[in-house]
């Protein structure tokens, strides 16, 4: 099937609004849950056809055999407008399915099962050799009927217990990788909250849990004490964690808080940018800088210049190869997350948009702040990427084509600048807020 002949079917779909039999538009939920499920397939096979594709091209003009899918799960991520981790998943949900999991695979053809669904059977028997996998495979999935109805928790139970009976040792190993990956991690919520999470081992996790839960049920309720067990406990982690007296008190961190002048200092409605969050409204910037100047915390001051009608910072030029350190932190504060569109992982490598062995000088508009996975993707075979020439009015852009010939853009995002211009330049001001 052509991509335009499914164009054409999007087309059709686009029409198909105003539906107002109840029965008729519960048949046609239940038909594009359908469709969406055959198109995940019909997704994988592709997947998978593209990487067979590149690898072949490859080994055929004698590239080491580790080239041969260099870069190929970033252009999978673009192709599907996500990141280049999530396009390594889905690499290796198709390749599981096309050669290792076919009944799966049909199963998710047919509609029965969904990615998700499917990405559970295949997630926990990961760690099994291929013939014990198609065992899985073949026991769960080669009658519709085994999984019919089945909710996920219930699909990913019957996998795990599967695989625990026919390779304990494999399942074993596979909890002592996954317990070497441990992490913390920040993720925005909305409302100007923020989730602090903690990838630990089960008994840990519960251990934490249980002792905050003990800890918070001897101050609720106590005297004068209004707060709810959840808030206690929010308050307790954040204390223990810095180190602070109480949950209002400065931790010894720093924090950029990009602003601009009139935005801090004559009562401009201009967001803020807060590094490691995102965009914030003028009124909380203030009232961060008020709250870090009210408790022992030292802040200092870094003037940045952009220009007022794009928000584009101004450009700071080396002879060097390397990044230096105020070019560098220049990039990190105007890309603030990885330039590789949809990707939203952090900043990890200052990279020449036009490499420096092709003559790619190291300035802000030929730099660009990249994850590792997308910077080591695009110095794979076939990648073409330029920047475009610096012009009044339009913030930083570059350009690349992928190996396929797919060409995208990357566009930085708009620096808070004050609305009312007195000079071309106009200031933005960096606050680095750091406990004394």
């Amino acid at each position: 099937m052509e991509a335009s002949e499914v164009l054409k079917l999007v087309a059709q779909l686009q029409q198909s609004t105003g539906i107002v039999d109840a029965t008729a538009g519960i048949d046609l939920i239940s038909a594009l849950e359908t469709l969406k499920s055959t198109c995940s397939a019909v997704q994988a096979s592709a997947t998978d056809g593209v990487a067979t594709a590149i690898a072949e091209q490859r080994r055929a003009i004698g590239k080491p055999k580790a080239q041969w899918r260099a870069g190929v799960a970033s252009q999978i991520g673009l192709a599907r407008r996500e990141s280049p981790n999530k396009g390594g998943r889905f690499l290796g949900l198709a390749r599981a399915l096309i050669h290792e999991m076919p009944h799966t695979y049909a199963r998710l053809l047919a509609g029965e099962l969904n990615e998700w669904r499917v990405t559970l059977l295949v997630r926990e028997t990961a760690c099994l050799t291929v013939e014990d996998r198609q065992v899985i495979d073949k026991r769960l999935c080669s009658d519709p009927a085994t999984l019919k109805n089945l909710g996920d928790k219930t699909i990913e139970s019957k996998a795990k217990v599967l695989a625990a009976q026919l390779d304990p040792a494999s399942v074993v190993k596979k909890k002592q990788k996954a317990f070497s990956q441990r992490r913390t991690s920040t993720r925005p919520q909305p409302d100007y909250m923020c989730e602090f999470k903690t990838l630990t081992s089960m008994d840990r996790a519960v251990s934490m849990w249980a002792t905050l839960r003990k800890a918070a049920d001897s101050i609720v309720g106590v005297g004068s004490e209004t707060r709810t067990r959840d808030q206690v406990m929010a308050d307790l982690a954040y204390e223990r964690i810095t180190g602070a007296t109480t949950a209002k008190a400065g931790a010894a961190v720093a924090v950029n808080l990009v602003l601009s002048d009139e935005t801090l200092l004559a009562g401009s409605k201009e967001p803020a940018h807060l590094d490691g969050y995102g965009e914030i409204p003028a009124s909380i910037a203030r009232q961060l800088v008020r709250d870090a100047l009210a408790e022992d915390v030292r802040v200092t001051l870094r003037k940045l210049y952009a220009e007022p009608s794009s928000g584009a910072l101004t450009a700071m030029e080396s002879k060097s190869r390397t990044f230096p350190t105020a070019l560098a932190r220049l990039i990190d504060l105007r890309d603030r997350r990885c330039r590789t569109p949809w990707c939203d992982a952090p900043i990890r490598h200052r990279d020449h948009i036009r490499s420096f062995a092709r003559g790619g000088k190291t300035t802000a508009n030929n730099g660009a702040g990249l994850c590792a996975a997308c910077n080591h993707a695009k110095e794979a075979d076939g990648w073409e990427s330029g920047p475009r020439p610096k012009s009044k009015g339009v913030v930083h852009v570059y350009d690349f084509e992928t190996p396929t010939g797919h060409a995208y853009s990357s566009e930085a995002p708009r620096m808070p600048v004050a609305r009312r211009y007195s000079s071309f330049f106009e200031h933005e001001l960096t606050l680095n807020m750091t406990a004394a």
